[in-house]
């Protein structure tokens, strides 16, 4: 790599470059990001060079070995797709890689490891008609699988930074944000507010000192669209930065990210290097009179540093608190000078806006919510992973034909979106449009897009309980509705899922929950009580059960159930009796046991272990 001086010089090399990424070309993918190396990807990347090179099949096979960045369906990884043909490999190990490098010589397929649909049993090779990705509309996401996130080159080959070259070379700031205006764009990090409007607001203020920032402090539970955004294609992630900077008239960026996120910081880092070598970041950018430069800051991994005001405290060295608005970090923010920040899914979809243009940008999605979303479908599901969709698909669309299903043919009961300050939607909205408009009507916000389903078997009372023990840990405890507030409201929870629920609780439940909305400093502290809320809103039923029956309907909560023994069932085998923790089941072998439930800590425990089904819970 040597340092580009102007839009002529970067174009003559991607032609180049171009030549040797075909892509009809012979590749072995495995997938590097973090899901997958949990499972050991990294060997298996390993293994696919040894065998190839040992094997003499280098030059026969004409295949390399690639690791790229997350897939997205992390339910079956490892992931090996053999390109051209679209071949997808899951749950691929070590042992497997022999195998499937034969087969490739050999022109056959391991039908062993190929996917099968959960709902239909049908084995499926090709990578492109699979169900997960099939139902998708890849746009951030779409160059995942396929370049290696430590080559600028790659990223380059396949289009990368032809959107910041059309910008320097023909586009006036104000265009710039004109278009970003016109694609509908509007911030992915939660608030949904209009990107290019945003934009604008920090343009217009005075001064010559402006700033960019990306917010990558990514925590919501089982959310990680930005990590993967992050590991997988960090350019695009920086060229959405440059490109920003630009029009807003900044100079200096940063890239705010949670230092539990060890792959994207070593990929940013990376790419940040790469760009300033090859002269895309630094001084006169490809030999225009602008210049910016990014620097990475690393968060401790608090939630509420996610939140603008609370953000710029902890870059400029303070704690991570938020601070009353107005005014807006567009007028006042890092040091006292405008600043803007978008999350990284935002800046993501800048490069793809200005190279395709706000006509087909806006074409996707609804009337009101343009473009696409990632999700992050966790819970019970059968197809764990990240999703991108247009906005204004269905939820069930979302949960069956692209999730799978719910696993073992179980009803769906409800999905949190939004994360823990997201709201809960039942099953008698499953055909409710995921936009913005429509989930602030039930209730619900689309946040960063953290998608927890739940089942039939889901007792919705735990449910909310988990999500407000998290905001409540989260709480800088800077103000008093969120300090005190989420307190209250997660004891009174604990209280009902313990059998202790007094008859006024929900009544209680509901005016915390509104005063904490309404008087809260940040957004924290104003979306806390919303799992409470709306699970209230739709399941009330089962809130009145545990306070007023004392049961659990779901029979989840512990000190609302009892373990018992089926006598009809019980052979005696002891195995419950000698894994019992607290030593609650007594009975001699081949005679029916009997659990003391005073003893009993409800474990369940026995009932996992038992192959008789001589286990009940009452």
């Amino acid at each position: 790599m040597s340092n580009i001086n102007s839009s002529v010089e970067l174009n003559a090399w991607r032609a180049e470059l171009i030549k040797s990424y075909a892509p009809d070309r012979p590749l072995i993918t495995v997938c590097g990001g973090t899901g997958c190396r949990v499972y050991g990807s990294e060997k298996v990347f390993n293994a696919f060079q040894e065998v190839i090179s040992n094997q003499g099949l280098s030059v026969s096979l004409a295949y390399n070995v690639k690791e790229t960045g997350c897939h997205g369906f992390c339910e079956k990884g490892p992931l090996v797709v053999i390109r051209p043909q679209g071949t997808m490999y899951t749950h691929v190990k070590v042992g497997d890689v022999p195998e499937i490098v034969t087969a490739i010589a050999e022109g056959k397929i391991v039908e062993r490891l190929l996917y099968i649909d959960p709902q239909t049993d049908e084995v499926i090779q090709n990578e492109d008609i699979v169900p997960f990705y099939k139902n998708q509309q890849r746009v951030i996401l779409d160059l995942n699988g396929l370049l290696d996130p430590l080559r600028i080159d790659e990223y380059i080959a396949l289009g990368g930074y032809s959107a910041l070259t059309k910008v320097l070379q023909s586009m006036s700031p104000e265009q710039v944000i004109t278009e970003i205006k016109a694609s509908g764009l509007r911030g992915r990090g939660g608030a949904g507010f209009p990107t290019g409007l945003k934009w604008e607001l920090c343009r217009n203020q005075p001064g010559d000192i402006k700033y960019v920032i990306c917010n990558a402090d990514e925590g919501d539970p089982g959310a990680y669209m930005d990590r993967s955004i992050m590991e997988g294609n960090p350019h695009r992630v920086l060229e959405g930065m440059i490109i920003g900077a630009y029009a807003i008239g900044a100079h200096q960026g940063y890239v705010y990210i949670r230092n539990e996120y060890p792959l994207a910081v070593k990929h940013l880092i990376h790419a940040i290097s790469q760009a300033e070598e090859c002269g895309l970041l630094g001084e006169n950018i490809l030999g225009s009179e602008y210049d910016f430069r990014v620097q990475i800051k690393l968060g401790s991994g608090a939630f509420v540093c996610g939140e603008e005001t609370a953000l710029i405290a902890s870059i400029e060295g303070h704690v991570g608190e938020p601070r009353p608005r107005p005014p807006y970090p567009s007028e006042s923010g890092l040091w006292g000078n405008p600043t803007n920040i978008n999350n990284v899914k935002s800046w993501a979809s800048v490069p793809i806006i200005i190279d395709k243009g706000s006509d087909w940008y806006s074409s996707i999605g609804t009337e009101t919510s343009k473009g696409t979303m990632i999700f992050s479908i966790v819970g019970n599901i059968n197809n764990t992973g990240l999703a991108e969709v247009p906005i204004g698909i269905s939820l069930h669309e979302l949960i069956y034909d692209i999730g799978g299903g719910i696993p073992n043919n179980k009803a769906f009961k409800a999905a949190q979106i939004g994360g823990p300050s997201g709201g809960c939607i039942p099953a008698e909205h499953l055909d409710v449009p995921i936009d913005y408009k429509s989930l602030t009507s039930l209730g619900a916000i689309m946040g960063s897009g953290g998608l927890v389903i739940a089942d039939e078997d889901t007792c919705m009372v735990d449910f909310a309980r988990y999500f407000m023990k998290f905001t409540q840990e989260e709480s800088c405890g800077k103000c008093v509705p969120c300090r005190i507030g989420t307190k209250a409201m997660l004891e009174t929870l604990e209280r009902i899922c313990a059998g202790e629920g007094q008859s006024d609780d929900v009544e209680y439940l509901i005016e915390v929950g509104q005063a904490i909305k309404l008087s809260s400093l940040c957004g924290l502290g104003q979306t806390a009580p919303n799992p409470v809320l709306s699970t209230l809103q739709y399941f009330r039923d089962e809130y009145e059960a545990h306070i007023l029956e004392k049961t659990c309907p779901a029979k989840v909560c512990k000190g609302l159930i009892t373990y018992a023994i089926v006598a009809e069932n019980c052979p005696g085998c002891m195995v419950c009796l000698r894994n019992c923790p607290s030593g609650a089941i007594t009975g001699a072998k081949q005679e029916v046991h009997v659990i003391d439930p005073e003893l009993c800590n409800r474990c369940g425990l026995c009932m996992s272990l038992c192959k008789f089904d001589a286990i009940m819970v009452t």
